[in-house]
């Protein structure tokens, strides 16, 4: 049985029960994050100029600023065991047609080298005219293959489920802003530990009722970080006559402002050796803590900037954040 989002009913009801994932630890022998509301947590990928991930750096090798003002690290971890909540979103537009059979090979192997049962947690959505639940979260691995040999070409046709848009406003064709937001409101919000969503297609939106900007604002109230993976179909625009290449800068724009990484699907870059980078990548963040120097009952989004001190390292981290969404 599928379970659809109402592209309409947007802010939603929560969809299905949030699996609680804090556990009691030693504080010594396990990195947390820190539930008190006085701390900002911050997870980093670094990379070196040859795009290398650098894994040995400590907290005296990092600068962190809040709306350009120095602040102390006050927590910091090299290594990242926490519990991961993923969720991979799959454009299913005709666009993708001929790519869809690869994508859901790449996000097979992606669940089978990624997810650790009884602490890692993991769901499915496709978005195109529709945009569906095809795997709640779960840690097995089974129900997630189950959900990705769901995966169906919906096309304008309107699929199983057609979109409620009324006449007089916009057809949805690829809702992919609006299933971010999903995403990351009603499946991503309740939950703790590190959380990102991978999202697969060729970035091109058409019909969302959310905008970008509040989609990139949803991940980043979330916690999330969105990798983004371009798979472009020259050939079907090009018999379509349509160009499609309006998707690479919003991807790119997406992964920045939440602190991942987009990736081109090319013949040296193919689908399954950008699924082993995104892998490395969430087993090799830096987890840092600090108390913000202003109060977090003021309002207004608050820009962070992180940075190596050693020349020639790239951080890769979340744009800002908004305190409000600390105190919820």
């Amino acid at each position: 049985m599928r379970v659809y989002f109402p592209i309409l009913a947007i802010p939603l009801f929560l969809f299905g029960s949030v699996l609680g994932l804090a556990q009691e630890q030693d504080e010594l022998e396990t990195p947390t994050i820190s539930v008190d509301v006085q701390v900002v947590n911050i997870l980093a990928t670094v990379r070196d100029k040859k795009g290398g991930l650098v894994t040995t750096l400590s907290k005296e090798d990092f600068v962190l600023e809040e709306d350009g003002k120095r602040q102390e690290i006050k927590y910091f971890s090299q290594q990242t065991d926490l519990p991961l909540t993923i969720g991979i979103l799959v454009d299913t537009s005709v666009s993708q047609q001929r790519l869809l059979a690869i994508e859901r090979t790449g996000a097979y192997e992606f669940f089978e080298k990624l997810l650790r049962m009884e602490k890692d947690l993991a769901f499915l959505i496709s978005f195109d005219v529709d945009i569906e639940l095809l795997q709640d979260f779960t840690d097995s691995k089974e129900l997630l293959y189950r959900g990705l040999e769901r995966l169906k070409i919906q096309g304008s046709g309107g699929g199983m489920h057609p979109s409620p848009t009324p006449s007089g406003l916009p057809q949805v064709g690829t809702a992919m802003y609006d299933s971010i937001y999903l995403a990351a409101e009603e499946m991503l919000k309740g939950q703790v530990g590190r959380k990102a969503l991978v999202l697969v297609g060729d970035g091109n939106d058409y019909g969302s009722r959310i905008k970008p900007k509040e989609a990139i604002a949803s991940a980043q109230r979330a916690d999330a970080i969105i990798y983004s993976v371009r798979y472009f179909d020259r050939e079907f625009y090009f018999a379509t006559g349509g160009m499609g290449t309006g998707g690479e800068g919003s991807l790119k724009k997406l992964s920045r402002e939440t602190g991942g990484t987009m990736f081109e699907v090319s013949r040296k870059k193919p689908l399954r050796w950008i699924m082993d980078q995104i892998s490395a990548e969430l087993r090799s963040q830096y987890l840092i803590g600090y108390t913000p120097q202003r109060d977090l009952s003021q309002p207004g989004f608050r820009k962070l900037k992180l940075r190596a001190k050693r020349k020639g390292l790239k951080v890769q981290a979340r744009a800002g954040y908004y305190p409000d969404a600390m105190l919820d």
